[in-house]
């Protein structure tokens, strides 16, 4: 038997990082056991479906590293309509299922302190098909149905608490749990890997699978993802959005490995290993069912060190486009012929050790592709306090008069103006170091003098000079 599992997303909105969670749990599971990974967009709500969306979701997976071409799909859940009311058609006809007239408030009306949903009303009044009556699954009075799932072991449900469930409107179409049973019987789902939030369904739906004949799947529904207030993530509350990470510059491969950790953990005392051995690593049996934690700042944290960690020359790529503006990036605040690739490689070093996601490339080399700096105000008034303007003279005559303009000869220059008049080197270099950059921390000085050069520094400290008049 081949194995084939199957990501079903909604194209409703941006992409869920608990979703992308679920697409790589899925994605690693098919590929150890030689088997398929399906995508299928459940595309059925069509007031909320928008295509964008769908693109959206292509375009993230192919970001974590689950590209167009290396899966079966995308199929469209809307294509599978006539398969769905063929279904629903057989449970009528095999007397799996009734039409139900019952309105919502008289499912109300009826129901009592003991009563849990609806009640059977119309089990046995033998109602026709017709407008506005709905069909409901006849769920066994007797026995249980237990639900082997390879991360919460055999969770059990008595079939006399599941109540007659709707799997069909009253206009005939078919409702989530139907369509979801038949879709995944015609693409042969051998496995469903899914958030535990689907678990009270899943009762529900296998039902479904043995009245339609078909051995169900076999389940694991791995844990809910939850943000610091142990509440489930929500798009409305909280940062969900895959696509929002990684526009602000987050790595795929630092993203992915964080998503795996979210219930599971790899062999000894370390989170961050290369994606090849989560790839083998990884079992479902281990996934801890307890909720996981999104921890934003860990995340941060993880990239970071993932940054650290690159090439120099990977690194400068990686951060082209918040240089340059492309895709779905906002262009920076510099023209295009404004930016030096020589100049930022120069100083790509420095920067790579100082930022935890790419985006805060921009305002850490601002300074060197602006014709003027962006003079932060707070910074200006915590740094050009008393003797600012005297230290600037000083610093400008004998910036003017070094011979060798490098990094160690500008701090030697500057410690010998800060000393002859009380001050340390960081007391020193705070004026400087704003009317050259426009902030208080950044790069580290020196360096930056140097790749900005002479000229431009001169100017800049004197502007700051002529402003202090």
């Amino acid at each position: 038997m081949t194995v084939r599992v199957r990501f079903a997303p909604s194209p409703t909105g941006m992409f869920h990082v608990g979703g992308a969670r679920s697409a790589l749990q899925n994605w690693i599971f098919a590929k150890q056991q030689g088997g398929v990974f399906v995508l299928r967009i459940e595309d059925t709500d069509a007031a909320r479906n928008r295509p964008e969306w769908t693109e959206g979701i292509l375009s993230a997976l192919d970001w974590i590293g689950i590209a167009r071409g290396s899966y079966e799909g995308p199929y469209f859940q809307s294509s599978y309509a006539g398969e769905h009311r063929a279904a629903a058609q057989r449970l009528y006809e095999g007397g799996r299922a009734y039409y139900c007239d019952c309105t919502r408030e008289d499912v109300q009306a009826r129901t009592g302190p003991q009563q849990r949903g609806y009640d059977g009303f119309c089990r046995d009044r033998g109602l026709e098909p017709g407008e506005g009556r709905a069909l409901r699954f006849r769920t066994p009075d007797e026995g249980e149905t237990v639900v082997v799932d390879l991360v919460r072991g055999e969770p059990t449900f008595e079939n006399k608490l599941i109540e007659d469930f709707v799997i069909a409107r009253g206009d005939g179409s078919p409702v989530f749990l139907l369509a979801n049973v038949v879709d995944d019987m015609s693409m042969g789902i051998t496995h469903v890997i899914r958030a535990e939030e689907h678990l009270p369904n899943t009762p529900k739906q296998q039902l479904l699978w043995d009245a339609l004949g078909v051995k169900p799947p076999v389940w694991a529904h791995v844990p809910v993802v939850v943000n610091e207030k142990r509440q489930k993530l929500s798009k409305r509350r909280d940062k969900v959005a895959l696509e929002a990470y990684r526009d602000e510059g987050y790595l795929a491969d630092a993203m992915r490995n964080y998503l795996m950790l979210l219930g599971w953990a790899p062999s000894g005392d370390r989170e961050i290993v290369p994606w090849s051995v989560i790839e083998e690593e990884f079992r479902l049996d281990e996934v801890n069912p307890s909720p996981a934690f999104f921890d934003e700042k860990k995340l941060r944290a993880f990239n970071g060190d993932y940054i650290r960690a690159l090439p120099v020359a990977d690194f400068v790529e990686a951060c082209r486009p918040w240089l340059t503006g492309t895709g779905t990036i906002a262009p920076p605040p510099w023209q295009p012929d404004e930016f030096d690739p020589a100049a930022f490689a120069a100083v790509a070093p420095l920067a790579q050790t100082r930022i935890a996601v790419l985006s805060e490339i921009v305002p850490n080399v601002d300074f060197l592709f602006l014709a003027d700096p962006l003079i932060d105000e707070a910074a200006w008034a915590k740094a050009m306090k008393e003797g600012a303007a005297d230290l600037l003279d000083a610093a400008i005559a004998a910036f003017e008069a070094l011979e060798s303009w490098d990094a160690e000869s500008l701090k030697a220059t500057l410690e010998a103006v800060g000393a002859e008049r009380g001050l340390k080197l960081g007391k020193a270099q705070a004026p400087v170091r704003v009317a050259v950059t426009g902030r208080t921390v950044g790069l580290p000085l020196f360096e930056s003098l140097e790749v900005l050069g002479r000229d431009r520094t001169l100017t800049r400290l004197r502007a700051a000079r002529v402003r202090l008049v």
